[in-house]
C-alpha cells in the first residue's frame, strides 16, 4: 500500500511540475505518467543515496544546497529516459532552468503531498 501512495504522489508531483514549469511539456496519458512516477522513485531510491554518499564534501561546503543540484541531475535523468528516442513517455524539457524548476517543484510537492497524507 505504502508503494502505490508513494507512486500516486510522485505521479501528482510530476504533474503539477508540467502545468506550473512552461518548459516541462507531457503528452501522454495516465499509464505514463505512472510509469515516469515508478522510475523517478527508482532513481531516487537507487542512484540519489549514492551520489549523496560521494558528494557529502561538496554538501557541507555549501550548507545543503548541493542537495538542490542532486535533485536536477535525478530529475534531468528521468526526464532523459522518458525522450521520445528512449522509452517514449511524453516527458520533455526545454532547458535546464526549466528542468531544475520542475525538479524544485516535484521536490516541494512530493514533500507536502506526503506530509498531508501521513497525517
Amino acid at each position: 500500500m505504502k508503494f502505490l501512495v508513494g507512486l500516486a504522489i510522485n505521479a501528482f508531483a510530476v504533474w503539477v511540475a508540467v502545468g506550473v514549469i512552461d518548459g516541462l511539456e507531457f503528452s501522454g496519458d495516465i499509464w505514463k505518467l505512472l510509469l515516469i512516477a515508478v522510475i523517478l522513485g527508482v532513481v531516487n531510491t537507487g542512484i540519489k543515496p549514492i551520489l549523496k554518499i560521494l558528494s557529502i564534501p561538496f554538501i557541507v561546503m555549501s550548507l545543503g544546497l548541493f542537495l538542490l543540484v542532486i535533485n536536477w541531475v535525478m530529475f534531468a535523468l528521468v526526464i532523459w529516459l522518458a525522450a521520445p528516442d528512449r522509452l517514449d513517455l511524453g516527458l520533455t524539457s526545454t532547458g535546464l532552468w526549466s528542468t531544475f524548476l520542475g525538479a524544485l517543484i516535484v521536490s516541494i510537492t512530493s514533500w507536502v503531498a506526503s506530509a498531508a497524507i501521513s497525517r
